[in-house]
């Protein structure tokens, strides 16, 4: 993959088309062998094409330079290096010119009609013998077959704005130079156990116990990647390679079957959405400042079970809002399990919920001290009908780890309060 723009290479924007565009490949059975950045030089381009190329990749994918601008040169770099002249697809053409016809039906103002044609004329501009792909905004996708000597591998141009390149997806995978190229795709099982508070160096060590135990282990590709208090463990495969596969799921299961939380890839969010269902929450935050609040409503349908939100920062928030008792506040200090309890069971009360979660941190870099250093987070969750419990945690990083160390941390408390029967997490 080659992500084009100098604004992804210098990083004021983040690319979020790598990262998309590899996970729908690696689904697919499609190896990923590079991703790379560059700006929106054609020298910078053609040498990038040109590398992949050297490396006897079959497929090569960019995203980004279709605009109408002139620093919009994907197309016609990819062209010159193929030797392929472009031409004036009028059809094309006339479709851009109807969206944009309907794009500026919607403005006050519209554009100047003489630059527009000429951005209009140059999108509409293909390579020969190549694929154009409708666009799902107003830049077209282009799929360029393979060379004839092979020295160049089929080539899928996308743009670059997210939503327009995922919707363009399915129609750029059923181009003739794209589909030829999937035809030769190996038939991969992909595999995620994910699994909380189980550190890297404990799986390596069972890691390494089933390389010696597990006939075909050499044949599993596995790779993991800790982030957030949870460890993630992909493992893609071969279908020969299945049997061994099963024979690792068994032994991680005995081995870390208490810490795993997930075996058939859903994250502690799905788990989360699935388990609320029929249940109403609140969240009561201090350190994380809504930070759990806004996890919770981050997929759509979360409005059937989170009622809201109190983020009590300062004490008289926590007294004034959620009726924690300013004795106990002084007794035991804010940053305290009783403190915790009295603010999720405040939200219990105050928001009519039957779940209800909340914090009480020092995230710092200041306000710590030796009983209660920084990365000190306290949690509780309070049910209708069971005892309130708390936790403490001494989490590491900085203020921005903290706190979202502090958010994962409630959504698996959450998740065990939301289980309604013996927890089994996995069969979700």
């Amino acid at each position: 993959m080659v992500v084009t723009g100098t604004e992804v290479l210098a990083g004021r924007v983040t690319d979020r088309n790598g990262p998309w565009v590899a996970e729908r490949l690696l689904e697919m059975g499609v190896d990923i062998a590079h991703i790379t950045i560059c700006a929106d030089r054609p020298d910078d381009l053609t040498a990038q094409l040109q590398f992949l190329a050297d490396q006897r990749v079959d497929l090569i994918v960019t995203t980004g330079g279709l605009g109408p601008t002139a620093d919009d040169l994907t197309v016609e770099t990819v062209a010159a290096l193929y030797g392929r002249e472009l031409y004036l697809d009028e059809k094309l053409e006339r479709d851009i010119h109807a969206i944009v016809q309907r794009w500026r039906s919607r403005l006050s103002s519209a554009p100047d009609a003489e630059p527009l044609r000429a951005g209009l004329r140059k999108q509409a501009m293909v390579p020969q013998g190549a694929h154009s792909i409708p666009p799902t905004g107003t830049a077209p996708g282009v799929a360029i077959p393979a060379s004839d000597s092979g020295e160049l591998p089929a080539v899928l141009i996308l743009p670059g704005p997210p939503r327009e390149l995922q919707a363009m997806w399915p129609q750029a995978l059923d181009s003739a130079p794209v589909a030829e190229v999937l035809t030769r795709r190996a038939q991969i099982r992909q595999n995620t156990i994910r699994a909380y508070g189980l550190s890297e160096a404990d799986l390596a060590a069972t890691l390494r116990t089933a390389e010696r135990q597990i006939t075909g282990f050499g044949d599993l590709e596995i790779t993991t990647c800790q982030r957030l208090g949870e460890l993630e463990m992909v493992t893609r495969y071969a279908e020969s390679a299945a049997t061994a596969y099963t024979d690792l799921a068994g032994l991680i299961d005995k081995h870390h079957g208490s810490q795993v939380f997930s075996t058939d890839g859903s994250t502690i969010d799905d788990i989360v959405a699935n388990r609320l269902a029929g249940h109403r929450i609140a969240t009561a935050e201090s350190c994380t400042g809504g930070m759990i609040a806004a996890r919770l409503t981050d997929r759509a349908g979360s409005s059937a079970y989170v009622i809201g939100a109190v983020v009590s920062y300062a004490n008289e928030a926590k007294t004034g809002l959620l009726d924690v008792s300013a004795e106990i506040i002084e007794e035991h200090g804010a940053v305290s399990e009783p403190v915790a309890a009295l603010m999720a069971e405040g939200a219990l009360n105050r928001l009519g919920v039957d779940i209800a979660v909340s914090t009480s941190g020092i995230a710092g870099p200041g306000g710590g001290t030796d009983l209660k250093p920084v990365g000190t987070v306290c949690f509780a969750i309070a049910a209708a009908d069971r005892p309130t419990v708390t936790r403490t945690l001494r989490l590491p990083g900085d203020r921005a780890s903290v706190r979202a160390l502090s958010t994962t941390a409630a959504m698996h408390m959450i998740a065990d309060a939301a289980l309604t029967e013996p927890k089994d997490s996995k069969r979700l």
